[in-house]
């Protein structure tokens, strides 16, 4: 009973040691990645490079705060790193994506094919990169909405970044009746063109001609201004070009559907968007 009462009070004991010093290293690894991220956001360098390291640090942190804990209790550390360098090699085959996606960070830092804040378009979601962490990088798209996309996908699969230079261009296009003079409906649109400021002198911008639809002639407009302005330009075109047309007579043609002796004829097919 004696050596029972005895081997109860040792393992109580490193209990609560274990406990005490876990909770001590939680601590201070809490304290010391909350110091790093100050350190992080005063330091020069992009955020991505600084959230994927801040993300690293943070797990090598609390490991070592679990590792120490061990330590103290008397758990040969060393034996524990060994068995877990073996069981990594194991689990490597069970997780590769999991591996892969850690890879892919580091990956993604070196290559640098985005950085945070830039707008990307990627697999049909599009937004602004929040941050590259070890696993994952959030992106936030204009709904608010957060998607959280592996970095394997994204080293594997075309990322295209909206963002990588200063201006962009503008395509928006239109279309207009056959009856209508086109010398008439490019000389209206230049003039749109001209009162939006945003719209950047060089390059030129243009007003094309496009096909020849069944219903109409479609007018290719492309104009260049800032990357940020890019979408302001594009609905500010549909909207003023649309007043100007109707300030101007100029006519937008829509499918129509004609009842000729009770059947229904389409006299116009849907123009592509």
């Amino acid at each position: 009973m004696d050596d029972l009462k005895n081997t109860l009070i040792t393992i109580g004991s490193n209990a609560l040691l274990f406990l005490l010093v876990l909770a001590a290293g939680i601590g201070a690894a809490k304290i010391l990645t909350f110091a790093l991220k100050k350190i992080f956001i005063r330091a020069k360098g992009e955020k991505t490079a600084k959230t994927f390291l801040l993300s690293c640090a943070s797990v090598l942190l609390y490991t070592a705060a679990v590792l120490l804990a061990l330590s103290v209790v008397g758990v040969d550390v060393t034996s524990i790193v060994t068995a877990a360098g073996v069981a990594s090699v194991v689990a490597g085959l069970a997780l590769q994506n999991t591996l892969s996606n850690l890879v892919s960070g580091f990956i993604l830092l070196a290559s640098k094919p985005f950085s945070a804040g830039d707008l990307i378009e990627f697999d049909g979601y599009e937004g602004y990169v929040e941050s590259v962490n070890v696993f994952f990088t959030t992106l936030r798209q204009f709904d608010n909405k957060i998607v959280k996309i592996p970095n394997s996908r994204l080293t594997s699969n075309d990322v295209v970044n909206c963002s990588a230079g200063e201006t962009r261009r503008v395509k928006a296009t239109f279309t207009v009746s056959y009856d209508d003079n086109l010398t008439k409906v490019k000389s209206v649109i230049y003039g749109v063109i001209a009162k939006d400021r945003r719209i950047l002198t060089s390059p030129e911008p243009s007003v094309l001609i496009g096909e020849h639809l069944d219903s109409g002639v479609r007018v290719i407009v492309l104009a260049w201004g800032k990357t940020e302005d890019y979408y302001g330009i594009y609905h500010g075109l549909q909207e003023a070009v649309k007043l100007a047309f109707d300030e101007n007579g100029i006519t937008i043609p829509y499918p129509h559907v004609e009842i000729v002796d009770g059947d229904k004829t389409d006299k116009a097919k849907t123009q592509d968007a």
